[in-house]
């Protein structure tokens, strides 16, 4: 079979905004220059906070472990450069909030070696010393969920994982980091997938790939380890064919239920990212300290792909790649599913994949929304066949109790087609993002009373 022949059917429904990838996905990753300060919050990833370790004015070694797990959901922090520990503090973060944290001054004249831990073979290494050194590493989610990696890879008792999918179909605009990991950084993807075939005890695994990245397909295909049962497989473009249910079913024509996760269909879904985290860093016992990140739009001037230390701020990485005068909006994340920064005192977090700045000639300054006219095209973009008209109706009057049992409101993974078709523009994405909070604020109130 040809590499790039497509599967016939990819998931139901879906978009095809601009891709806006051209001016990044040929630039090579750059290491970045190293921040005089970098800003640590211990809230970087679903689940518990880290725990600090160090104390103010003690210093540190770059990959010296700064913070502990804070339960089973969560994993340590290390040290994303050599420094003093200068303030352990409340640090601004994106979601609005302020969060415990570390700041870090950089020794100026460091040659910023990693510090080296006890390495993980995958050969001798048994499944649970796989997890454990995962989670040791400080591994989430690269792709932008920022879940812990080691919880995502744990597979429940009664259930089997027969395929393992290695995402690397990165369908948000502007973003080609993924795109350069696979270009750039094979090697450490195969010794990842070693890992995670023998965590998982997956029969194979498959690199899904959009056909706007060919490249990435035919190197990775040129270069397949002989000794690992992995193949490639491209994909016809169309958004959000990188979420993991869509990704299921477009490779193997299986849909995950409602409301449960890829194992109920013998799968589980890695970020090619994260893949090659792992495939990087167990062999040296390390822990992460820095990612690559996309840095575009039509406000940024010098655009790239960077290997950017994390903590480092906002400000500072905008100042290093240059801005136009007229910056009207900057995206963390992906422009359908990224957020909208509203303070550049923030710093890049593990999950962050992207910083994108729009000018005013892109961004629209009318938030004038209109009456949904029932159209319907919502309801023919939204990829799991909800009904987000009805849905934006009812959250509009608070009834989100109604939206969660009669129209499935906790599916909705909050990619933002249906608010990307809308003629009234509508903010249905935003509504909903309210409307699970709500439930999910009710439904631990209760647990509490419950438990009292």
């Amino acid at each position: 079979m040809s590499l790039f022949n497509f599967h016939k059917d990819t998931f139901k429904h879906g978009i095809h905004p601009p891709e806006s990838k051209e001016e990044t996905r040929g630039l090579p990753i750059r290491q970045f220059p190293f921040s005089p300060l970098i800003i640590l919050p211990m809230e970087q990833h679903i689940g518990a906070p880290s725990q600090v370790l160090v104390r103010e004015g003690q210093e540190v070694q770059r990959g010296q472990l700064l913070a502990k797990a804070g339960g089973y959901v969560s994993v340590p922090l290390h040290a994303p450069v050599s420094g003093t520990v200068r303030k352990i503090a409340n640090v601004p973060t994106i979601s609005g909030k302020m969060s415990p944290g570390i700041y870090l001054e950089a020794f100026p004249f460091s040659t910023q070696e990693v510090k080296e831990g006890k390495p993980i073979d995958p050969d001798t290494a048994t499944p649970e010393e796989i997890l454990q050194g995962i989670q040791d590493a400080g591994i989430v989610g690269l792709g932008g969920a920022a879940f812990p990696t080691h919880v995502k890879l744990k597979v429940p008792d009664g259930k089997t994982c027969e395929t393992l999918i290695i995402n690397g179909v990165e369908c948000e605009p502007y973003l080609t980091t993924d795109h350069r990991v696979m270009l750039e950084q094979e090697e450490d993807i195969f010794t990842g997938i070693k890992y995670l075939l023998k965590v998982t005890g997956a029969k194979q695994a498959i690199i899904g790939i959009e056909a706007n990245k060919k490249d990435a397909a035919a190197h990775l295909e040129k270069h397949l380890p002989k000794d690992l049962p992995i193949a490639v497989k491209v994909l016809p473009v169309k958004y959000p064919q990188g979420a993991e249910k869509m990704l299921i079913t477009a490779i193997l024509g299986r849909e995950v239920p409602s409301k449960k996760l890829p194992i109920e269909v013998g799968v589980v879904v890695v970020n090619v990212a994260t893949t090659a985290e792992i495939g990087r860093l167990l062999p040296h016992g390390r822990g992460i300290q820095e990612r690559v990140i996309t840095i575009s739009g039509p406000g940024v001037k010098k655009k790239g792909n960077y290997l950017i230390p994390v903590g480092t701020p906002l400000r500072f990485v905008l100042e290093q790649v240059g801005v136009e005068e007229d910056v009207c909006e900057v995206y963390m994340g992906g422009p359908m599913m990224g957020m909208a920064v509203s303070n550049l005192d923030i710093s890049i977090v593990k999950g962050t994949s992207g910083i994108l700045v729009f000018t005013r000639k892109e961004v629209s300054l009318n938030t004038k929304t209109y009456p949904c006219i029932k159209c319907g095209a919502c309801v023919d973009a939204c990829p799991i066949l909800l009904n987000p008209s009805q849905m934006g109706i009812l959250a509009k009057f608070g009834a989100y109790e109604e939206m969660a049992s009669d129209f499935n409101l906790m599916d909705c993974f909050e990619c933002g087609s249906c608010s990307y078709v809308c003629p009234s523009h509508i903010p249905l994405v935003q509504y909903f993002r309210l409307a699970k909070r709500a439930v999910r604020k009710k439904e631990a109130l209760q647990k509490e009373k419950v438990n009292a």
